[in-house]
């Protein structure tokens, strides 16, 4: 089984209001999210929080999930990838056991179905242990990583974070070309939030 973390603990400082809760059509991002990844047949998932937990919490009233709270937030993305990690259940056997998790961070809200099943199908098929998706040759988000990564993702260097991980293992990486900007596109300001959703057919 492959897991999902999906980082929501940042501050949003250049946004001015949580990520998570901006709206792609109906939907706020983070839901938008959680479904694509429950259509995707995704359905153990991790949302982690930290800045503006509390608000966002409250949303959640729709989400049967894990919530993680990261308290460190304020020390980078790993802090909370590694919140998500440990919330997994490393116990579980079976159909139930984790192989893996997808990270995907709130402010990349532009995925489909059909890029996850990619990347699924490419981590079953490749045997790798870091799934990539491209655009025109630009990696981008979400990543997969297999659970023999966990405990080096733990310890990678908080400035670098997890790309650390993707350096050191350059031949354990299998990328996936795919046809949707969405894998590189970031919302980070209310800038970004109006070309690429208020302004464009994502409604």
């Amino acid at each position: 089984m492959i897991s999902s973390i999906i980082l929501a603990a940042g501050s949003s400082q250049r946004m001015g209001t949580p990520k998570a809760l901006l709206k792609i059509g109906e939907q706020t991002f983070l839901r938008h999210i959680v479904e694509q990844l429950h259509s995707a047949r995704i359905t153990d998932i991790v949302v982690v929080l930290g800045a503006g937990a509390e608000e966002v919490r409250k949303s959640l009233t729709w989400f049967d999930g894990k919530i993680a709270l990261n308290s460190d937030w304020q020390k980078g993305q790993l802090t909370s990838i590694i919140s998500g990690l440990n919330k997994l259940d490393p116990a579980a056997t079976g159909p139930d056991e984790i192989r893996g998790a997808m990270i995907c961070p709130v402010d990349h809200p532009l995925i489909s179905q059909s890029i996850l099943v990619d990347l699924l199908q490419g981590y079953w098929k490749s045997h790798k242990k870091i799934i990539v998706p491209v655009f025109r040759e630009t990696r981008g988000h979400p990543v997969i990583f297999s659970k023999d990564l966990f405990d080096e993702i733990r310890h990678a260097p908080a400035d670098v974070g997890a790309r650390a991980v993707v350096y050191n293992h350059p031949d354990d990486l299998h990328e996936v070309p795919v046809n949707e900007e969405g894998v590189i596109i970031n919302i980070d300001t209310q800038e970004d939030y109006k070309k690429y959703i208020l302004d464009s057919q994502h409604l």
